[in-house]
């Protein structure tokens, strides 16, 4: 049943336009980066060598067009997850699917794994960049994969957090301004620990910038990974809860 759902969520994201607006904007902006980072590399290459240590092709061009990426997509996950629920609340056709021989959990889950569908077709279009390197160069797949892994695991805390948001409001602009309010907030919230004398280490744990930056780097902590499985969690269990209480006020 998780599958049906899911499958039915995708298919109406492609069925309107703002799926294939989103995968061709993103696409388009983040190839533009990219091409920016090489041009960068091209320039101090004859440098490199003379440098000890030196960052490679990857560091160079491929991490920071992840760290882009992640920064563009936190701008366009909430309109993805806008009308998950929301627009079901709006419709009044939440009752429907109470009445159906399906839980609360296959709903959410089913709705949950739809989103990451796109967007790991959107991660997949975003690879094929880096992948593109490899016709005149070489890469570093330690840090690609990790990359790789930590951008998505990224979108899926973000798409866990807009499901959760669109389960509070039946207006979807609402629900996509309160997703990217709390995204930016969990993105920057460590600014401030980096300044407090206390209290700083629980900020930068918090932080979704700061476990992403670690995986950038090719530094696969199970720490990072534990954290977005739990953020992705915390949400996707609210958001079940969340639903659950519509169906027993209803």
């Amino acid at each position: 049943m998780i599958g049906t759902i899911a499958a039915r969520e995708l298919r109406s994201l492609f069925f309107s336009p703002l799926a294939w607006t989103v995968l061709a904007v993103v696409q388009i902006i983040v190839a533009y980066l990219f091409l920016v980072q090489v041009d960068f590399f091209l320039q101090i290459q004859p440098r490199l060598p003379q440098l000890p240590g030196a960052p490679g092709l990857t560091e160079i061009v491929v991490a920071p067009t992840f760290g882009n990426a992640a920064l563009i997509l936190l701008l366009v996950v909430p309109l993805l997850t806008m009308r998950l629920v929301s627009d079901e609340l709006r419709n009044q056709t939440l009752s429907l699917l109470f009445s159906a021989p399906v839980s609360m959990t296959a709903i959410i889950l089913g709705k949950y794994c739809g989103v990451l569908g796109f967007l790991l077709i959107q991660l997949l279009l975003i690879a094929l960049l880096p992948c593109a390197l490899l016709l005149g160069g070489t890469l570093d797949f330690g840090i690609l994969a990790s990359g790789l892994i930590g951008l998505f695991l990224l979108l899926a805390g973000f798409a866990a957090v807009g499901l959760f948001m669109s389960t509070l409001t039946a207006q979807p602009v609402i629900a996509a301004i309160s997703t990217f309010g709390v995204l930016l907030l969990l993105w920057i919230v460590d600014w401030s620990g980096t300044a407090a004398s206390k209290g700083s280490d629980v900020l930068g744990y918090l932080s979704l910038l700061r476990h992403y930056e670690s995986l950038l780097k090719g530094v696969f902590n199970s720490t990072d990974v534990a954290y977005y499985l739990l953020l992705s969690a915390l949400f996707v269990i609210l958001s079940i809860r969340r639903l659950d209480s519509y169906r027993l006020q209803h």
